[in-house]
Parts: C-alpha cells; sequence; structure tokens
C-alpha cells in the first residue's frame, strides 16, 4: 500500500472514531438551541407583565397618608386623665384669653368712640341736662356728667351740706371716673394669670410625659423607641400648648394696657372740663 493510501485510511479511522463524541455533544446541545429557537419566535407582547408594566404618570402618584399616633389626636384618644386634664386647662385658659380680648377692645373702642361724639355733641348743648341727654345712655362719660350733675342738685340737706360744694363735686366726679376705670381694668388680673402660669401648666405635662416614658422603659427592660417616643411626644407638646397660650395672653394683656390708658386720658379731660362747668354754674347761682 502507497503512502498516499496510508494516510487516506488513518483520516477515515480518526472521522470514524470522532462521530460518537459529536453524536453526543449534538444531542446534549439540542434542547437548549430548542428553546432558544422557542424564544426567538415567541411574540414581542408576551413580555412578562412587570416588564411591559407603564410607570404611572408623575401627576398620577398618590401618597400614602400615615396617622401620626404620637400627636395631640393621640393625646386626646389614648392619653391618660393627667394629660388630658392639662390640656382642658390650657384650654379653658385660652378660649378665657380671647374672649376677655375681644370684650375689651369693643368695650375701648366703644369709649374712643364715644369720647369724638362728646366734642361734638356734648358741649356745644345749651346746658348740662340737655348736653347728658345727647350722650348713649351706656356711655361712660353720661355717667360721669350725671354723676357731677346729681351731686350739685343734692349736695344740700344732710350731712353733705357741711362739705363744701368744690369738693363734694370733686369727690363725685372723682367716684365715677374710678368706677369707669375699674371697669375698664375688669379681665386683665386673668390675662395677667394665665400670661403667668400657663407655662408652667405645660410643663407639668412636659414632666408628666418624661414620667410616663420613664415609666415605659422600666416596664419593658430597654429603651426602644415605640415605648418612648409616645409620652415624649405628649411631652412636646403639653410644652408648645403651654408657650402658645401664655404669649397671647401676654401680649393681649399689654395691649390693652396701653388702649386703658388712652381710654382712662380722655375721660380724665372730660371730668375736668364737666368739674369746672359745674363750678362756674354753681357760682352763678350764688
Amino acid at each position: 500500500m502507497s503512502l498516499t493510501k496510508k494516510i487516506q485510511a488513518a483520516l477515515i479511522a480518526i472521522v470514524l472514531a470522532a462521530m460518537p463524541v459529536a453524536v453526543g455533544v449534538v444531542a446534549l446541545n439540542a434542547p437548549d438551541a430548542v428553546a432558544q429557537a422557542a424564544d426567538a419566535t415567541k411574540p414581542a407582547d408576551a413580555a412578562p407583565a412587570a416588564t411591559a408594566k407603564a410607570p404611572a404618570a408623575p401627576g398620577s402618584v398618590t401618597k400614602e397618608s400615615v396617622e401620626n399616633p404620637y400627636g395631640l389626636k393621640a393625646i386626646l384618644t389614648h392619653g391618660d386623665r393627667v394629660d388630658q386634664g392639662v390640656l382642658a386647662i390650657l384650654l379653658i385658659m385660652s378660649m378665657g384669653s380671647w374672649y376677655i380680648l375681644i370684650v375689651k377692645y369693643v368695650e375701648q373702642r366703644r369709649i374712643l368712640k364715644d369720647a369724638k361724639e362728646v366734642g361734638d355733641s356734648f358741649w356745644q348743648a345749651g346746658s348740662l341736662q340737655a348736653g347728658v341727654q345727647t350722650l348713649k345712655e351706656d356711655s361712660a362719660f353720661r355717667f360721669i356728667a350725671e354723676s357731677g350733675v346729681s351731686a350739685t342738685q343734692h349736695h344740700e340737706g344732710g350731712m353733705t351740706a357741711d362739705i363744701p360744694l368744690s369738693e363734694w363735686v370733686t369727690m363725685s366726679v372723682t367716684r365715677a371716673v374710678e368706677n369707669v376705670g375699674n371697669r375698664l381694668q375688669d379681665g386683665l388680673a386673668f390675662l395677667a394669670t394665665v400670661g403667668s402660669t400657663s407655662p408652667f401648666v405645660g410643663l407639668f405635662g412636659t414632666v408628666w410625659g418624661i414620667l410616663n416614658a420613664l415609666t415605659a422603659i422600666g416596664l419593658a427592660g430597654q429603651a426602644s423607641i415605640d415605648k418612648v417616643a409616645g409620652p415624649v411626644g405628649a411631652a412636646l407638646i403639653m410644652t408648645a400648648l403651654g408657650l402658645a397660650v401664655a404669649v397671647p395672653a401676654v401680649l393681649s394683656y399689654n395691649w390693652l394696657i396701653r388702649r386703658n390708658k388712652v381710654c382712662m386720658e380722655k375721660i380724665r379731660s372730660f371730668s375736668a372740663d364737666l368739674h369746672g362747668v359745674l363750678m362756674s354754674q354753681a357760682s352763678k347761682k350764688k
């Protein structure tokens, strides 16, 4: 056998020997190839739902509202009697302060308005009696004028007859002015009390909340946030509420005191002028 034939025979033997191995490899890889072919033939709309889902528009995004378990509502619904009692006291203080502020403002505004009408009507009248009738019945100026006129008419007789007319009229008018001043001061003591005590009431609620927090830690045996957050949150709310009640009360007190001074200046000026007119008319009668 020639060399060429020997080489051809060797190549044929090698190919025959390698054919079983190649067939086994193809058999092993056939399922993967079939699966890849099947995936390639799938339509585009058969993609997983998670990937096919389009993102929501920015305007349609809804945020879930989480209720605060440590706020004021939680104190009202789940707080103990001490916490609710402190809240009730602060609420009464706040309502009383705002009520006094509104009432005193209306009263002071009425006095300042009546003071302007006195110059336009009372002093332009022909007599004191006619001037008194021009004033409003609930006016402080009418009360002072009627007191002065009554003092001149009822001075004679009795123990007051020994008092000089000038002094008697002065005392009567001064007493009326003091009564008006006392009426203007009504309620201001409550504002001063609220402004000075409400922070301490809130501080009491704060101390009580911290005590509850320490008690919860001791019972639980560990300082976990769920045991501490509620009482400490209530304590901070009490402090804030105490300051929220005190600040308007103090500001209202100072503002009303300043307006009272303006009103009393108007009233004292009117009483001084009234005293002069009464004395001049009394001297004419003599």
